[in-house]
């Protein structure tokens, strides 16, 4: 039992971390709401044609660049733990892991790309839209209110760099 009750508390620290870092990193929020955002349109609409394992690729990119975001941001305090003022070492560590992200990202938009540039899909979602202006009034609240969620995240402020 205690050790049922140790990994319930693995998975709560863990839950701990993720919810911390879309708290206090504005980047992490900028690839959570294009997550979002990408996986609605796909599973909402059935104007794109996406095959399981092209979902499952969408999946692994996006779990990449999100855990990568996590290692980035607990390398980024670990360095700040050491000490506020400016080292080489934490300046390469901190570029390092950035830009471990900014690769991550790249490729997860190229493989999006790949997967999603279907010309007549967005067609349709543009169709859809313009014989829909409600719900071109709801995306547009949409991004107005995620726009607010990147730049400010839930209201308590966090490091936001």
């Amino acid at each position: 039992m205690k050790d049922l009750i140790a990994l319930f508390k693995s998975f709560g620290y863990a839950f701990e971390g993720i919810f911390t870092a879309i708290k206090t990193e504005r980047n992490m929020r900028i690839h959570i709401s294009c997550l979002l955002y990408m996986f609605f349109f796909l599973l909402a609409f059935d104007f794109f044609e996406i095959t399981r394992t092209q979902f499952a690729i969408l999946f692994v990119a996006s779990g990449l660049v999100i855990g990568a975001e996590l290692i980035n941001t607990s390398i980024e305090a670990v360095v700040d733990l050491h000490g506020k003022e400016h080292t080489e070492f934490g300046k390469i560590a901190k570029d390092c892991a950035a830009g471990a992200v900014l690769v991550f990202t790249i490729f997860s938009v190229l493989a999006g790309i790949a997967i999603m540039w279907q010309p007549e899909a967005f067609k349709q979602l543009f169709q859809y839209f313009t014989d829909n202006l409600w719900a071109l009034g709801l995306f547009i609240i949409s991004i107005i209110l995620d726009t607010i969620f990147i730049f400010f995240g839930f209201g308590k402020k966090g490091k936001n760099k």
